[in-house]
């Protein structure tokens, strides 16, 4: 029995999740650039800004890690209520 787990993200969504992430990186790239302060502040802000990014992958990687295993641990649950629904005879007399 194999069982395929359906996405509920559409490709357009994930396109328009890319486009906003990339306009939101390059909004921010151009900020820093072109704030009126020192080589230094720009360098600590530009890293401050990379650290954020690094950590929104990484957000977004252990939602989805807990999105499966919450689907997988129902399937098994789902499986497990099918085999005892399926084995179950309302009419067997116990003897």
């Amino acid at each position: 029995m194999n069982t395929t787990v359906k996405s509920s993200t559409t490709a357009a969504f994930l396109v328009q999740a890319a486009i906003s992430f990339g306009i939101s990186l390059t909004a921010c790239a151009i900020g820093i650039a072109y704030l009126p302060v020192g080589g230094w502040i720009r360098a600590f802000l530009a890293l401050a800004f990379l650290y954020a990014v690094t950590s929104t992958f990484t957000l977004a990687k252990c939602v989805r890690d807990r999105q499966e295993t919450a689907t997988i641990t129902g399937r098994v649950d789902q499986a497990r209520l099918d085999k005892l629904l399926a084995e179950h005879d309302p009419f067997r007399v116990q003897p």
